[in-house]
Order: C-alpha cells, then structure tokens, then sequence
C-alpha cells in the first residue's frame, strides 16, 4: 500500500529503485552543495597575486562554518528521522509538531550563533590557526558570512524534512537554486567589482537566502505533506528533546569536525607553516567531495529505513542497507583512486601556486591513504541514526575524531622526525581504527536487531 504521507511508495516499492530515486537527488544535492565554499575557495585561489594567501585565510574559517552547520544537524538530523518514523507509524500530527519544534529551534540557534561570530571572530580565527598574514582575508569572509548565519541554518535544516518525506527531488532543487546563484555571482562580485574574498562571502550568503526562502515557501505549500504551522513553533521538551539527543551524532560528528580543522591548522602552522595550511584548505575541500556525496546517499537510505522501521518492516531495511554499504564502498575506493594516482588534477582546482600544488600533492596520498574504507563507516553510523540508536551513533562519532584523531595528531609527531608527515598520517591511522571498531558493532547489533523479525 501507498502510504498517504508519502510522495512514493516507501513501504512496499522496489527497493533498489526506491534507494537510487531517493539517493540521486540527494548525492547530486550534496554535490552541488560543496559548490558553496569549494567554488569560493576555487575563485579565491586565483585571485592575482594574493591568492595563496587569500585562500589559506578563508580556510582557516572552515572550523567557523562548520560550527554552524553542525547545529543544523543537531536539530534537524535529529529531527527529520523521528517525523519519519512517525509517518511510518501514520503519525502526521507528530511529524508536523516535531518539524515545528526543530524550526523555531533552528532560529535561535542562527541568531545566536551570528552574534558569536560577530563579537569573538577575531579570536577565534587566532585561535584556529590564522597568521598575521592570513588574518585580514578570514576576517574578510567571516565577517560578511556569519550576517547569513539564519538562511544556513534555514536552508540546510530545513530541507532535510523534504527529504524526509521521500520528495528528494525538491531536495534537490533548494540546493540546486543557491549553488546556480552562487556561482554566477562569485566570479561577479570578486573580480569585476573587485571585492576579493568580501565577494566570496557576499555570494554565498545571497545564494544561502534564495534556498532558505524556497525551503520555507514549500514547507508551507500545498505541495507538501508536512507542513510547517504556527501553533506547533513553540518549544515542548518531550517534542524536541529526543530529536535532540538523536541528533547528537551528527552534531558531534560536524562540531568534532570543526576541532579537527583546529587542531590541524595549528599543528601545521608550527610545523610547517602558511603553506601547510592552504595544503590543508585544499584537503579539507578534497574531503568534502569525498564525504557529502556519501551522506547524500545515507540521506537517500535515511527514510526508506526510517519508515520501514516505524512500520516493523525488518526484511526491507536490511535489503536496504546491504544495497547502501555496497554503493559507498564502490564510491569512497574511487575517490582513494583519483587521490592516489591524480592529485595534481585535485591541486589545480584550487591553486596555480607551484609550491602549494608540491605540497598538496604529497600530503594528500598520505592523508586519504586509507579513504577507500570509510563508505562502510559512514553507511553503518548512519543506519544507526535512522533506526533511532543514539547512544551508539554518538559513540561512533566520537570515538573517530575525539578519542583517536585528535590524540593522534599530537601524539604521532613525537614519534616522526618529519613532523608535517606525522600531523598528516594521523588521519588514515584513525580511519583503520575507527572503521573496524564500526563494523564490529554494526555486526552485532544487525545479528540481535535486524535479522529477527519482530512480533
């Protein structure tokens, strides 16, 4: 049977056509989402004579940019799993009061998080690895940037409850619309105007609001399912405090990112300075296309399993997974490949600099050494998310980046006479780590849960 809340069939539908139909639009979505900040740093890179610099300051407020977006996750990565599960279950009021609560819930956060920006983004830029050198062009960006904080927080929070409901398409189409704009005004506002890297952060933000408008326009629009109403906007504990919990993980797995980028920055500044840094800007974008590919297509998964979960429907999910881990596997082991065997093409993305092309290429190998792993990390973390384990998908999202990669970013270094070499090498050493911890308790949990049918 149909289900009425639902724009496709997600309780009785093939399942690979479901998955892929639901995936694509998603994958093709976080794709073009990259496009925000990797074209940015693209344009930035080649802006004549101070790109280098130019660059490497604007990554510098990657740790910044991930802030904000991991409290879009918080609250609606927690959120958009349980409205599906609820309509799995023919919930549609408690689908629409969870969506509600996580939207004024996004609104705070955005204001707050734009005065934090505002009043301590100096600081904080010292703090994550800016340079006397680099300072001036993060505080360019962040400055401009941190004014958009809302329509961020609008725009990716919110579109994860068009996902939910299976319309992936219109999904799609919020990140689509931004992106175009984005990359149309970038090299308007940067060159011709002259603004340089102000430009960047201008495009972006204008590009941020066109999306958040089209999400909230058709989130109150007959076209949805769910719809976003007044009366549910005020704040209810037992309403938005499992969203909360369940949205820890990718929270945690986004704001843990953001202290990576910390701890990277500074321990490349000490060792190996401003050309270590841009290196590791350049990395960071590298592993955006190889990781935002991977959660638009856990995404896709995401209310197949979801649903079919609420529904009791054991049988679908598992064929669901074993189609999703197979998929990011085959995708993770061929971006290794482009990394291994083509990084000049992945340097010259972003930067003409000869010196800084050197660097990148060599640091790359080592820092994706072991990327071709991770699809199964990320397929099983987030099949725990969808089903509704917190406990374990936070566990998961700690152990990588908290309990193995940090240490081992200061750790490693005492231990090489190349001290850049060992900063970089932390990150495939953590992956082995953390991947076969994963799989170990994926294992376990989908012997007791997922291969018994329930009563």
């Amino acid at each position: 049977m149909r289900s009425k809340n639902q724009s496709v069939d997600l309780g009785t539908g093939s399942i690979g056509k479901l998955l892929f139909s639901l995936a694509l639009p998603s994958i093709i979505a976080q794709l073009i989402n990259v496009l925000y900040n990797v074209v940015d740093r693209m344009y930035i890179g080649h802006i004549p004579e101070t790109g280098a610099l130019a660059l490497t300051g604007v990554g510098v407020t990657m740790p910044i940019i991930l802030m904000i977006s991991a409290f879009s996750s918080l609250v609606c990565m927690g959120g958009s799993p349980r409205a599906a599960i609820e309509l799995g279950k023919g919930n549609k009021q408690k689908a629409e009061e969870i969506m509600g609560n996580c939207f004024i819930l996004l609104v705070l956060f955005g204001i707050l998080l734009t005065f934090i920006a505002e009043v301590f983004g100096e600081w904080m830029l010292l703090l994550f690895g800016a340079s006397q050198s680099t300072l001036p062009y993060a505080l360019d960006y962040l400055r401009i940037y941190a004014l958009g904080t809302l329509f961020v927080q609008s725009a990716l929070g919110m579109n994860m409850f068009i996902n939910t409901q299976g319309y992936a398409k219109y999904g799609m189409a919020t990140v689509v619309i931004g992106a175009v704009i984005n990359i149309l005004l970038d090299p308007i506002f940067i060159f011709v105007f002259g603004m340089g890297v102000k430009g960047a952060a201008c495009a972006t933000i204008l590009s941020q609001a066109v999306s958040a408008l089209f999400v909230l326009w058709f989130l109150r629009s007959s076209k949805s399912s769910l719809h976003l109403q007044k009366r549910y906007f005020k704040l209810t504990p037992a309403i938005i405090g499992p969203c909360l919990m369940l949205g820890l993980s990718p929270f945690v797995m986004n704001i843990t990112e953001s202290l990576l980028s910390v701890c990277f920055n500074s321990s490349l500044l000490r060792y190996g300075g401003d050309v270590a840094v841009g290196a590791m800007a350049i990395l960071a974008s590298v592993m955006q296309f190889s990781m935002l590919p991977l959660q638009g297509l856990t995404q896709g998964s995401q209310p197949l399993i979801s649903y079919n979960y609420g529904a009791g429907k054991y049988d679908r999910i598992r064929k669901t997974f074993k189609i999703l881990l197979v998929s990011a596997l085959l995708y993770s082991s061929a971006m290794w490949a482009l990394a291994q065997f083509m990084p000049q093409l992945l340097a010259h993305m972003f930067t003409n600099n000869a010196e800084l092309v050197e660097y990148t290429c060599w640091a790359i190998r080592i820092y994706m050494a072991m990327s071709f792993c991770f699809g199964a990390q990320i397929a099983c973390q987030q099949t725990f998310i969808a089903l509704g384990n917190a406990k374990t998908s936070l566990f998961l999202a700690l152990l990588r980046k908290v309990f193995l990669l940090i240490p081992l970013i200061y750790i490693l270094p005492s231990l090489f006479e190349n001290k850049v070499f060992a900063v970089f090498l932390a990150e495939p050493v953590a992956d082995t780590l953390a991947v076969a911890t994963t799989c170990i308790l994926f294992a376990r949990y989908y012997k007791k849960v997922l291969l018994k049918e329930p009563k």
